[in-house]
């Protein structure tokens, strides 16, 4: 994955074929132009989990018109960070009953969530010329 900064306070990421853009709210300085890192970082926990209910009905044939799950972040003011995280599943109409308990095992099935309850260590380095000039030549011309 190659990080860019396009302009402003706008950052991009080049990851096998996509282009996935950041940028800060106006509020903060940004043009408001695409979400924030951290919406993304939100957002992948809410997409991944929704997956796991996904592929939990259609494993089972069931209906999925009307799934749909709401991701609630609680802060901690104190350490301005997210506290918790509450996914709520909204069931299709007709779910049986029995399912109820197995697709909520599912959800919590979400590697993203896996990842945060056992972290992966970090490095940050500073990289050499050689690894700067091959990453200009993946970067898409334009």
């Amino acid at each position: 994955m190659d990080v860019r900064f396009p302009g402003g306070l706008r950052v991009e990421a080049l990851h096998d074929g996509y282009r996935i853009l950041t940028d800060q709210p106006a509020a903060m300085g940004g043009g408001g132009t695409a979400p924030s890192p951290f919406d993304l970082f939100l957002a992948s926990i809410g997409t991944c989990a929704g997956f796991y209910a996904l592929r939990f009905c259609q494993q089972r044939h069931l209906e999925t018109e009307g799934l749909a799950l709401t991701l609630t972040a609680g802060r901690d003011p104190a350490h301005h960070r997210v506290a918790t995280v509450r996914l709520d599943i909204a069931l299709p109409r007709g779910f049986p009953e029995k399912y109820r308990g197995a697709i909520v095992n599912a959800v919590d099935q979400c590697s993203v969530k896996k990842h945060l309850a056992h972290p992966p260590g970090f490095e940050v380095v500073v990289a050499g010329e050689s690894v700067r000039n091959a990453a200009e030549e993946l970067a898409p011309a334009g």
